[in-house]
């Protein structure tokens, strides 16, 4: 949202930037901040979707890392911004197989990549054959955010936080944006949330919401150079290093164990898969220092939702980001741009929001059927639980008739009570 606001405001347009919270407080505070190539991979964007596809999203993955480092250099942004080398590790049972078919398809996208044997150039457990892609990147992505928008805010740019959206009414040549203050009349809305709330339905149907968990261990500085690693299994790791708090270490930040939200009975298990992984692959590694847990939205096609929203004139949705959130965003904000200022943009039809999920139709059908399943929580027993007897800090699904009661009680020993209904679709969350 920010980096749309941003170049809007370099090309004269006025922008107002409405927050619910304050900057940051939402996904991008738990991002990783990988600024890499796809999740999908070029070899399987390729044989759903063709070489162009597979070109153009390496053009624009390409071009989201080179305006992150324009903005960065233009507005001295103190954020950890670096070029480093990605290395991609495959887990398949022929290795060598699998990164070759990878390799070709990246090289025919255009994607400086090579692939390597043997030891890679850094202390871990994976050894065996990998692929290099130089001139991947990495940032602190709060102090990129503060930054932005103190670079916006300098040239007199509108920032609203606490100020959430409540709804959005179009017209024929105005959008009009409802808040708790008052209401905002604009010619273009852009909606840059992890999932979009002004459509209920369509763009919910497209994609999935996983959850996802980081842990960061203290690393000796130098014991391993600044890059990103990564491998194909399901579900996948992700690795990166990050500027410790003293001059003699470093943060080693280990991410993965994905499962679909709200799908898990013991999600505590992740943390302690991700710590034994990698106590397993960096046994240099010190105790955990961190871990925490985001969540991602996996568009059903493996392509992001970036332009106009179905059925509008004049909003559109930044949306659909995977595992590539930082990249996705700012391709996003590039192609929002373009839109509003009536400029032709050569990935739009690729990251098209309303495009139909043909190549993944069984896959579609498949997580409808998920979804459809969800709703039999509806006629289940709750937890059989003594409410008064639940501990500080501990909370229950109950049964109270044919309603559904979520209950909590804090760490100061009042306990609450709200309807179990989700207020979108009407889940039991």
């Amino acid at each position: 949202g920010l980096t749309t606001a941003y170049l809007l405001q370099k090309n004269g347009v006025s922008v107002a930037v409405v927050e619910a919270l304050s900057i940051g407080d939402g996904e991008t505070s738990h991002t990783t901040a990988h600024i890499a190539i796809p999740d999908e991979g070029f070899e399987e964007i390729e044989n759903e979707y063709g070489r162009e596809t597979a070109r153009l999203v390496a053009d624009s993955f390409a071009a989201a890392a080179d305006l992150i480092e324009t903005n960065v250099r233009t507005e001295q942004l103190a954020c950890q911004f670096e070029r480093v080398d990605g290395y991609l590790f495959s887990c398949a049972e022929d290795p060598h197989a699998t990164l070759d078919r990878e390799l070709e398809a990246a090289r025919r996208a255009g994607v400086d990549v090579r692939k390597e044997d043997g030891q890679p150039p850094f202390e871990c457990g994976m050894a065996g054959p990998l692929l290099r892609f130089s001139r991947q990147a990495q940032f602190h992505p709060l102090r990129y955010l503060a930054g932005l928008a103190k670079a916006f805010e300098k040239k007199r740019g509108a920032i609203y936080c606490g100020t959430r959206a409540l709804a959005i009414q179009e017209r024929s040549d105005h959008v009009t944006v409802t808040t708790p203050p008052g209401k905002i009349t604009a010619d273009h809305v852009v909606v840059a949330t992890n999932t979009p709330f002004n459509d209920r339905v369509a763009m919910h149907t497209k994609q999935n919401a996983f959850q996802t968990y980081v842990v960061a261990s203290s690393i000796k500085k130098g014991s391993m150079p600044h890059a990103l690693i990564w491998d194909d299994a399901d579900p996948y790791h992700y690795v990166r290093l990050a500027e410790g708090t003293d001059d003699e270490h470093d943060l080693l930040i280990v991410g993965g164990a994905d499962h679909k939200t709200g799908q898990e009975p013991h999600p505590g298990q992740h943390y302690r898969e991700l710590e034994e992984w990698t106590r397993r692959h960096f046994p240099q590694a010190g105790p955990l220092a961190y871990r925490w847990s985001g969540e991602v939205m996996e568009p059903l096609d493996g392509i992001a939702y970036l332009g106009l929203n179905p059925g509008s004139k004049h909003v559109y949705v930044i949306t659909g980001d995977s595992g590539n959130g930082m990249t996705h965003a700012t391709i996003g904000a590039m192609i929002a741009t373009d839109a509003i200022l009536g400029k032709d943009n050569p990935w739009a039809k690729v990251y098209d929001p309303g495009r139909k999920p043909y190549k993944k139709a069984m896959h579609f059908i498949k997580e409808q059927a998920n979804v459809a399943k969800q709703y039999t929580d509806w006629v289940s027993a709750g937890e059989d639980i003594d409410v008064a007897a639940l501990p500080s800090g501990e909370g229950a699904l109950i049964s109270h008739g044919l309603k559904k009661i979520a209950v909590y009680r804090d760490e100061l020993g009042a306990l609450h009570c709200h309807s179990a209904k989700c207020t979108h679709l009407g889940c039991v969350v």
